[in-house]
């Protein structure tokens, strides 16, 4: 599952949503995104990924078959890499 947590206002966010896009285009995949700015419990489901607040913030992203994620801004190839893995 490749999970993508963001804040409604977050800038860094904002600008990850049309590779986003273009991965569940082009690779037919699903990612599920989740705003925790506003929203308590999505909040806490980050925490629960984000072990020892590792991140500490959004954007943030976990492929949680692989385990691998980001942490912040990336570009469309990482992204990739992280949702193929």
């Amino acid at each position: 599952m490749l999970l993508h947590f963001y804040g409604l206002e977050c800038p860094h966010c904002v600008a990850m949503h049309p590779f986003l896009d273009k991965l569940e285009r082009e690779l037919g995949v699903k990612i599920e995104k989740i705003e925790v700015w506003h929203n308590e419990e999505n909040e806490k489901r980050l925490e629960s990924y984000d072990k020892g607040n590792a991140c500490g913030g959004v954007p943030f992203f976990i492929n949680t078959d692989s385990g691998e994620t980001i942490c912040g801004e990336a570009t469309y190839e990482e992204l990739k890499t992280w949702a193929t893995k």
